[in-house]
């Protein structure tokens, strides 16, 4: 159906921007056809926005070892700016790629956890399908820990897509405050406008012995950066 429609517009879009066979005839003034990105890409043979992010996320959880860490962080960039756009970062979940995303939280690598904690934050920001996308699959309680000062235990996927089952490596060393600053921005992007995540990480900020005030509402944006920046002083003064 996609197809179709491309296909679709790129008739209309010829038919408005051929010649007429009648030079006399008299140039039509109505609307022009826009082509949008997906027809764009039919005419260029270039790639979907889908995927290059499935092509990034590949490259990020490569095992070869000729794929190398500047390559996996350029994929990470990558990654991101696509999620900027609201369609994209909502791809993710179609992909299967949160599951992965939230995993690479707790890699080995610094610059990579650094990386995915920004990914997430980008991909929630004023985005409730992705907001909630990320408490259903126990992400904001991931956030809270790094924020905090934890590093996340490493994970193995068995299974594909967002439905698998998790071995976890625990690591006992503490989060570097470069990946807990990128926390607490996800953290900020994902509680605000957003009640359930905002109770999620009030409730995990409490379990850990933080004095969090009951009843946060996450439209109040004063209170939020109370929260936030609070959280923000302790990377700080770690």
């Amino acid at each position: 159906m996609a197809m179709d429609k491309n296909l679709n517009e790129l008739l209309k879009w010829s038919i408005e921007n051929s010649t007429p066979s009648d030079p006399s005839a008299p140039e039509s003034t109505g609307p022009r056809t826009t082509l949008n990105p997906e027809a764009l890409a039919a005419i260029m043979g270039a790639p979907s926005d889908a995927e290059l992010m499935q092509a990034s996320m590949a490259a990020i959880t490569s095992t070869d070892p000729e794929v190398t860490l500047e390559s996996k962080l350029t994929a990470f960039d990558n990654l991101e700016q696509l999620v900027e756009s609201l369609d994209n970062a909502n791809l993710l979940s179609k992909l299967g790629l949160w599951t992965p995303l939230l995993e690479l939280l707790g890699h080995e690598e610094d610059q990579l956890r650094l990386m995915a904690a920004w990914c997430v934050g980008t991909a929630v920001q004023n985005n409730a399908p992705s907001q909630e996308r990320l408490v259903a699959l126990g992400g904001v309680e991931k956030l809270v820990g790094m924020a905090l000062g934890e590093r996340l235990p490493m994970e193995k996927r068995t299974g594909a897509g967002d439905e698998t089952t998790e071995e976890s490596v625990v690591d006992n060393r503490e989060e570097t405050k470069d990946v807990r600053r990128k926390a607490v921005y996800a953290l900020s992007s994902a509680v605000r406008n957003y009640q359930p995540a905002l109770d999620v990480a009030a409730k995990e900020l409490r379990k850990r012995g933080e004095d969090v005030q009951e009843g946060i509402d996450a439209t109040d944006m004063d209170a939020v950066n109370e929260l936030i920046n609070g959280l923000k002083n302790k990377v700080v003064n770690a």
